[in-house]
C-alpha cells in the first residue's frame, strides 16, 4: 500500500518504519525542515535502539518519504495516520489543537479515492469523530472514514513492540475502512481486536492507566514498608506470584514518567470528571506518584550533609533520551532551589537534559567522573551500565559513601557489608 504517516515522533516515525519494512510506500510528514533533512539523512532524531539501521535501510530502498507537504502524501494514500502529539493542558485534559489542525490540512488534500483516517495519537473517546467532522467541513465531497488504531509501544523497546504486538486493535464505524486496516496489519503477528470507534479510543487510556496503577500501587506499598520495616521486594515478589496479579509493572521507585502515562491519566480522569464519573482512583493514583518523588527528595534532604551530589540516570527509563515528566527533572529542580550542587550523567539524555537546566548543573561523560567527590549519589534511572557499576570504584570516589537508589537495583545487604548508606525505595 501507499501510507501517510502525519508525526515522527516515537509514535510516528517507529510505526513508519516497520510499515515501510514490510514493503509499503510510506510519506511520513512533518513541519520542520531541519528535522524532515537529519531524517533523509539516516538520522531518527530520537533515541531509541536499532531504529537509525530500520531508517537507513527504508531510506535506501525508496519505502520511506520524508516531506512537509500534504497535498501529494494525502492523494496518494489510502490510510492516513495521525501520529502527532497530545500533551496535557494547563487542567489536565489532552490539548487536541495539533490533531485538530492536522484533520483540517487532511481535508483540504482528499482526493477522490476512498481514505481512512486512522488515529493513533491518544485522544480521549469522541475525538476521531471530530476529526471526522472537520474534514468534512473542509471537503464535503471526500470519500473518507476514520478509525482509531492505538499503539503499544514502550519506548526502549519501540521497534520490538511495532514488529511483534500483543494485540492490534482497530475501531471503526466502517467496516471498510476496518478491513482496510486489516489487511495493512496482515503480516504483522498478535490478537487482532476490531471494535467500534469509541470502545478503541478507551481501550488506550485504560491500558496506560491500569499499568500506571500497578506502579501507584507497588508505591503505596513501600510507604508501609518504610514505617514498618517490611521490605518492599520481598512483599511484592510474593504478591506478585499470584497468577491473579503477576509482577509486571508493579516495582516501587520514584514513580512513573515519560510522554504517556502522566498526560493519560491526567486525560482519562478529566473525561471523567466531564460526564459525571467518580475519578478518585485515577486522582490518587497521580497523586502517589507525585508524592512517591517528593517521599525520596525528603530522604535526601535528611541525610545529605554536604551540598554536593551526584545524579546517574536522567531519562524516565533506560534505552531512552526522553525526559518527559521524568523524576529526575523534579528532583534538580528541588535540589537547585535548595542550594545544591549537581554533577549529572545519563548514557543518552544528556542533550535533553541540557536543554532544560543549561549550565546550572555539571554534565560529565562518565558515571565514575560524576560520583568523584560528591557528596551522595542518587541513582535515578535503571540503566545496564549503573545496574552493573563497579561499586568499589563508586565507593572510593565518593566523599561519602551515601547512596540512594531510586529504582532498587542493589541489594541492601550487599550494600551495608560494603559500607554504604544505602538509602532504597522501601527497602528494610
Amino acid at each position: 500500500m501507499t501510507i501517510t504517516v502525519i508525526g515522527h515522533g516515537y509514535v510516528g516515525l517507529v510505526s513508519a518504519s516497520v510499515f515501510a519494512e514490510l514493503g509499503n510506500k510510506v510519506w511520513v510528514i512533518g513541519h520542520t525542515p531541519e528535522k524532515l533533512e537529519r531524517l533523509r539523512n539516516g538520522d531518527p532524531i530520537i533515541y531509541e535502539p536499532k531504529l537509525a539501521d530500520v531508517l537507513k535501510k527504508n531510506n535506501e530502498a525508496g519505502r520511506l518519504i520524508f516531506t512537509d507537504k500534504y497535498d501529494q502524501a494525502i492523494k496518494e494514500s489510502s490510510i492516513v495516520f495521525i501520529a502527532v502529539g497530545t500533551p496535557p493542558a494547563a487542567d489536565g485534559s489532552a490539548d487536541l489543537s495539533v490533531v485538530y489542525e492536522v484533520a483540517k490540512k487532511i481535508g483540504e488534500n482528499l482526493g477522490d479515492q476512498f481514505t481512512v483516517v486512522a488515529g493513533k495519537s491518544t485522544v480521549p473517546v469522541g475525538t476521531n469523530l471530530e476529526v471526522e467532522r472537520i474534514m468534512k467541513q473542509a471537503n464535503p465531497e471526500a470519500n473518507v472514514a476514520v478509525a482509531s488504531c492505538p499503539e503499544f509501544l514502550r519506548e526502549g523497546s519501540a521497534l520490538q513492540d511495532t514488529r511483534v504486538p500483543d494485540r492490534v486493535v482497530i475501531g471503526s464505524n466502517s467496516k471498510e475502512a476496518i478491513d482496510q486496516l486489516l489487511e495493512l496489519h496482515k503480516d504483522l503477528p498478535g490478537k487482532r481486536v476490531t471494535t467500534n470507534l469509541a470502545s478503541s479510543e478507551m481501550i488506550k487510556y485504560a491500558s496506560n492507566s491500569i499499568l500506571a496503577t500497578k506502579i501507584s500501587f507497588a508505591n503505596l506499598i513501600s510507604f508501609y514498608c518504610e514505617k514498618t520495616g517490611a521490605d518492599v521486594e520481598e512483599v511484592l515478589e510474593a504478591v506478585g506470584m499470584d497468577k491473579r496479579i503477576g509482577r509486571t509493572f508493579m516495582y516501587a521507585g520514584i514513580g512513573y514518567g515519560g510522554s504517556c502515562f502522566p498526560k493519560d491519566v491526567q486525560a482519562l480522569a478529566d473525561t471523567g470528571k466531564k460526564i459525571d464519573i467518580n475519578t478518585g482512583l485515577l486522582d490518587t493514583v497521580e497523586s502517589i506518584n507525585q508524592h512517591a518523588r517528593a517521599n525520596f527528595l525528603d530522604h535526601i534532604l535528611e541525610k545529605v550533609s554536604g551540598k554536593n551530589i551526584a545524579i546517574l540516570g536522567l531519562a524516565f527509563k533506560p534505552d531512552t533520551d526522553d525526559i518527559r515528566f521524568a523524576p529526575s527533572v523534579y528532583l534538580i529542580e528541588q535540589l537547585l532551589e535548595k542550594g545544591y550542587n549537581i554533577k549529572a550523567y545519563d548514557p543518552a539524555a544528556m542533550d535533553n537534559i541540557k536543554g532544560k537546566f543549561g549550565d546550572k548543573i555539571t554534565l560529565t561523560q562518565t558515571a565514575l567522573e560524576t560520583v568523584k567527590d560528591a557528596d551522595a549519589l542518587l541513582i535515578l534511572t535503571e540503566w545496564g551500565e549503573f545496574v552493573n557499576i563497579d561499586l568499589s570504584k563508586v565507593k572510593s570516589l565518593l566523599k561519602t559513601p551515601l547512596l540512594f537508589d531510586g529504582r532498587n537495583i542493589f541489594d541492601p545487604k550487599k550494600m551495608k557489608d560494603m559500607g554504604f548508606t544505602y538509602v532504597g525505595v522501601g527497602r528494610a
